[in-house]
């Protein structure tokens, strides 16, 4: 079992990527006006995508012989993004989006320099992953935004 910073890191993610996931339910569904075709879809593969990101959290947790996170009520007092207001403008959405991407980067960054000074290989991959992801999507958000 790794130590308990550490998997208190990892959980903090969980419940970040939980509480975000929701969040993006939340702007598929209520998304209106003339990005709606646009914005609908994309909400819809970003859900997709951490509901996947999540599945590989809490396996990864398991691997290192710990337990993930798995109430909802764990999710909302530890994680470091909060549920937004149901949410019908795009920009305001993808702004949110942008915001707790760079949430979620910056925990994925601690947790990488703490997967380093663990050893722990299988976690640092993940993390290497997920940054690169988050970096090169936020760089398209900041774009969108501008328009």
């Amino acid at each position: 079992m790794k130590n308990e910073q550490y998997t208190q890191a990892l959980n903090q993610l969980l419940a970040g990527y939980q509480v975000h996931y929701q969040n993006l339910r939340s702007l598929h569904w209520n998304i209106k006006g003339n990005a709606f075709f646009e914005l609908h879809m994309k909400y819809e593969e970003l859900y997709n995508r951490a509901q996947v990101v999540i599945d590989e959290l809490a396996e990864r947790i398991l691997s290192i012989e710990s337990t993930p996170m798995s109430q909802l009520k764990d999710y909302l007092e530890t994680s470091a993004i909060e549920e937004i207001p149901i949410t019908k403008d795009g920009k305001t959405g993808v702004r949110y989006i942008l915001d707790a991407q760079v949430t979620l980067l910056t925990l994925e960054k601690q947790i990488l320099a703490l997967s380093e000074e663990e050893n722990d290989e299988g976690t640092n991959a993940l993390m290497s992953d997920l940054i690169r992801e988050k970096e090169k999507t936020n760089w398209m958000f900041r774009s969108w935004l501008e328009h």
